[in-house]
């Protein structure tokens, strides 16, 4: 594989080349920033960050997290869930490239809902496959704008 990957193929193959490399494009399908700002090594479970604004004022974060290998289980989203409330997140995404299991969706719909102002409910732990991205899903976060700090002048 030469590039950026075009199907699951090709995230397949990114994923056995190399996991930094494969979460890092991961976390831009959704329009997320690195966590870390790209540097290998203990994450704490955060692979990259969406900051949102749902009522045009406060910003806010949804937690990314991705799994490429071929084992996903229920603790990943027990983590994710974990971390989603120890950082005070209002969001987590979990995205993989195998297909969530039942107990994985069971467990995330027990996190419940975050509930922004002036939008409808949304799952608080979302589940996503790296299929469903090329497919154009898109996790549910209301008025995603992302934040960047300005480079000062020189």
């Amino acid at each position: 594989m030469h590039g950026t990957p075009k199907d699951v193929g090709g995230a397949q193959a990114l994923a056995a080349a190399d996991k930094y490399q494969f979460r890092w494009w991961a976390v831009s399908l959704v329009d997320a920033v690195p966590f870390g700002g790209k540097k290998k090594g203990s994450d704490g479970g955060i692979d990259g960050i969406v900051y949102f604004k749902p009522d045009g004022k406060v910003t806010e974060r949804a937690l990314v997290s991705v799994r490429g290998g071929a084992n996903v289980g229920v603790a990943m989203v027990k983590d994710l869930i974990a971390t989603v409330a120890h950082e005070k997140a209002k969001i987590g995404v979990f995205i993989t490239l195998t297909s969530p299991t039942k107990p994985m969706t069971v467990e995330a719909a027990k996190a419940g809902f975050y509930e922004p102002p002036h939008h409808a409910q949304i799952p608080k732990v979302q589940i996503l496959t790296v299929a469903q991205l090329f497919e154009e899903h898109k996790p549910q976060i209301p008025m995603i704008t992302s934040v960047f700090k300005k480079a000062g002048k020189e």
